[in-house]
């Protein structure tokens, strides 16, 4: 999953990122309302995290403009701003979950976790696909005979992607906007690479190739194509 992180404090910023990272998540991260306003409808974001007390454009007035736009991203709040009241105007602006500052960084990411999971329609918070089982805490997969395969983090943000989208046909730039964030290098034949390596771990089956099209994650891999 690919998350947006709008935040103006250097140090909670560059920690945030870096525990996001850790969790596998590709973060970008902007200081300010405006750059964050431009890559919030400019970039394929799973979910985003905005500050309200940014220095140059309100964080409210942000969600303001990305709703009016229609843009439905999932976005949670993270402010000092606390009182009741203003979480209630974060919520009508448009916001979809509050977090208050101070706060544990294991809360942010269950609640990162469940607005992915609900913008997608998955219920349950295990994220398991035509017999494959994903460990989104430990970042391996355990396959239906039972056995565990362990994914790098490219490989598992891209699995997981997959899984998220089961039976679709998935082009290659589509997948690198989801996987990468805006600071990683990445090559044209990149997807291919990762593509390999995942088939090589739970099977060639379970990722089909679309010839000019991209890529299919089939939730039933013993079906005809």
């Amino acid at each position: 999953m690919r998350l947006l992180l709008i935040e103006d404090d250097a140090d909670l910023g560059r920690g945030l990122r870096r525990d996001l990272l850790s969790a596998g998540f590709a973060v970008d991260w902007a200081m300010t309302g405006t750059e964050g306003a431009f890559l919030g409808v400019d970039q394929p974001y799973d979910a985003i995290i905005l500050d309200l007390g940014l220095p140059d454009k309100p964080g409210l007035e942000v969600l303001h403009d990305w709703r009016a736009a229609q843009m439905s991203t999932p976005v949670l709040i993270l402010t000092a701003r606390d009182a009741w009241h203003e979480r209630v105007d974060g919520l009508k602006a448009g916001a979809d979950d509050y977090l208050g500052k101070p706060f544990h960084v294991e809360e942010l990411i269950a609640r990162l976790q469940a607005l992915v999971r609900r913008a997608a329609g998955q219920t349950s918070p295990q994220l398991s696909v035509g017999g494959l089982v994903l460990d989104e805490d430990r970042q391996c997969v355990r396959l239906p005979t039972g056995a565990q395969a362990d994914l790098t983090g490219t490989e598992f943000r891209l699995l997981r992607y997959f899984m998220r989208n089961p039976d679709k046909v998935l082009s290659k730039d589509r997948l690198t906007g989801h996987v990468y964030d805006q600071y990683a290098e990445h090559g044209s034949n990149l997807i291919e690479v990762y593509v390999r390596r995942l088939r090589e771990k739970i099977g060639r089956e379970r990722l089909r190739t679309q010839r000019g099209q991209g890529y299919v994650f089939p939730s039933d891999p013993g079906a005809e194509r």
